[in-house]
């Protein structure tokens, strides 16, 4: 069923044409997002975030100076999303062909263990939505655009989400990443607290707000659950009492709640002041990636679970194990690559969490997209 196609990294195929949530473009020779702001007007320091038309308007400058970039003076004139969750992917997709006027097809996938399924939908702006439970399904796509006379040539435009797309396939892999922030969020919070730190209350708080009916409180923004999880760990407050607060309407918003912990600051042990008061301020700069040190270590146990495994292991195993680049997604990349397209990824992961420090890249460390790791998909 499941087979192993030896190890790469995602620049194999989209070599640096790839931004995370910052929109920092890991290719030098593209314009940073400062810069692409001034040209589109957008206020200084706003970093729009993939569902807003504002993103779509980043990105489409982004893909028009990459295509630039290699020659020919062509044009895009049509544009394919391959991306992991319809209402998120979708959105985002629809967005870049409004912005753009390209005419476009995304590929949405989700692995199932039912047979092979594909439901077409449409756009809010009227794009074709191609939704398949299978990611080998991507060769049926391959041969539904051709069937609808849509050629992947020079002047098509293949944006590839890297998270649960490229590596860690949504349905099939994708709980390793997961796994990697949960254990990213715990290490942090109990090198923060030591020896008061408390599992369980730990566990049950960010196993019961991280969940939807908790996103108006959370703006389901890891970073902000993660320092919720802190303070309830701590015990300066308990989990039933917030939920509480948030049932009633009393606490409606993260800062809401932060902004109640600055006040009782001088009661937190100094390790937890301290943290709060370096959190706190990144949340006065209206940074949505507060929580640094939570990020960092994000980073660490993602590239952990990267290519770590001996290569004669199963690939069942790596599946299970390990992050690993999805086959399909990879297989088509470099097919359409070597048609002329331009590839280009997204992550919305924060940059913190998918570029090492500099102290790490003197140790070798590399961002995501440049972390070997291996390649699974169905035989």
């Amino acid at each position: 069923m499941w087979k192993t196609f030896g190890r790469t990294t995602v620049s194999e195929f989209l070599g640096d044409f790839i931004v995370y949530r910052n929109l920092i473009p890991a290719d030098p020779r593209l314009p940073p997002l400062e810069e692409v702001g001034r040209q589109l007007h957008l206020p200084p320091g706003y970093v729009p975030r993939k569902i807003e038309p504002d993103y779509a308007r980043v990105i489409v400058h982004l893909l028009q100076q990459a295509r630039a970039l290699k020659g020919g003076n062509v044009t895009i004139q049509r544009l394919i999303f391959i991306g992991d969750t319809r209402m998120l992917d979708g959105m985002a997709f629809d967005h870049l062909c409004q912005v753009s006027g390209w005419t476009g097809v995304a590929f949405i996938a989700a692995e199932s263990q039912a047979a092979p399924q594909v439901e077409f939908a449409s756009t809010p702006s009227g794009q074709s939505l191609y939704l398949a439970n299978r990611w080998d399904l991507l060769a049926e796509f391959e041969r539904y655009l051709s069937g609808r006379g849509l050629r992947v040539d020079e002047a098509t435009a293949v944006v590839i989400d890297l998270d649960k797309t490229a590596i860690g396939a949504r349905g099939r892999n994708g709980h390793i990443i997961d796994q990697a922030r949960v254990q990213a969020v715990y290490a942090t919070v109990e090198a923060i607290l030591g020896a008061a730190f408390n599992p369980q209350a730990f566990l049950e708080a960010y196993n019961h707000l991280n969940q939807p009916q908790y996103h108006p409180f959370t703006a389901d923004n890891q970073d902000y659950l993660a320092y919720i999880c802190l303070i309830l760990s701590s015990g300066l407050l308990s989990l039933d009492e917030v939920v509480r607060q948030v049932q009633s309407g009393h606490l409606t918003s993260f800062r809401q709640f932060i902004d109640q912990i600055e006040r009782y600051k001088f009661n937190l042990p100094p390790s937890l002041a301290a943290v709060h008061q370096s959190i706190y301020a990144y949340v006065e700069k209206g940074d949505p990636t507060p929580f640094k040190a939570f990020r960092h270590r994000e980073y660490l146990e993602t590239v952990g679970r990267m290519g770590h495994l001996q290569d004669d292991r199963s690939a069942e195993t790596l599946l299970a194990e390990e992050i690993v680049i999805t086959a399909e997604v990879r297989a088509i990349a470099l097919e359409w690559r070597q048609q002329g397209a331009l590839l280009f990824g997204l992550s919305d992961k924060p940059d913190e969490a998918s570029k090492p420090t500099s102290d790490l890249v003197e140790k070798g460390y590399a961002p995501i997209h440049c972390t070997p790791t291996h390649i699974v998909g169905r035989a």
